[in-house]
C-alpha cells in the first residue's frame, strides 16, 4: 500500500491556488477539466516531492499529491471539521509563518514552541506546518501570540 493523495473540495479555485501555490509554495503537476460533469481537479506537490512523484509514475499512479476538487455548481460544504488537516514539513517554521502572515494567511496556532503551527486555507482547511529537524528556540512574536479560531 502506498499513499497517493488527499482530496480537498474548494469553493474558489483561484483563491485556493493562490493559497496553495503562491503562498504555501506547492507546485501544480497536472489538471483535469471535466466539462460533462462540471468539475476541475488540480494536483499539487511539495517542491521537495518532485523526484518522489516522478519515480512513482513508473510504478502506476503518481503520489504523494494534494488534489483540489472544484465543482462548478455552487455547493455549501460548511465548516465541517471531520477532515482533520494536511501536514507539511518546512525548513524554517518562523520564516514560513512570517511570510504567510504577511500574505494575509490566518495563523490559527502560532509556532510558539518552534516546532508546530497551524494555518488556514481560504476554504477553512487546517494546514499543519512542522519544523524540519530540531525545534527552533522559542522567539517573539510567536511565543506570546495567542491561538485564533479552530484547527
Amino acid at each position: 500500500m502506498r499513499y497517493l493523495h488527499t482530496m480537498l473540495r474548494v469553493r474558489n479555485l483561484d483563491a485556493a491556488l493562490d493559497f496553495y501555490v503562491n503562498k504555501l509554495g506547492l507546485k501544480e503537476t497536472r489538471r483535469r477539466v471535466d466539462e460533462k460533469n462540471k468539475y476541475t481537479l488540480v494536483f499539487l506537490i511539495g517542491p521537495d516531492d518532485a523526484a518522489v512523484v516522478e519515480g512513482s509514475k513508473k510504478s502506476g499512479r503518481p503520489g504523494p499529491e494534494l488534489e483540489l476538487t472544484f465543482n462548478w455548481d455552487t455547493e455549501d460544504y460548511g465548516e465541517a471539521r471531520y477532515f482533520g488537516h494536511l501536514a507539511y514539513e518546512v525548513d524554517d517554521i518562523y520564516a514560513t509563518c512570517d511570510r504567510l502572515m504577511k500574505a494575509g494567511v490566518t495563523i490559527n496556532r502560532p509556532p510558539r514552541d518552534g516546532v508546530m503551527a497551524f494555518v488556514r486555507s481560504p476554504d477553512h482547511h487546517s494546514i499543519e506546518l512542522l519544523q524540519k529537524g530540531e525545534a527552533k528556540p522559542p522567539q517573539e512574536p510567536w511565543k506570546s501570540m495567542p491561538n485564533t479560531g479552530k484547527w
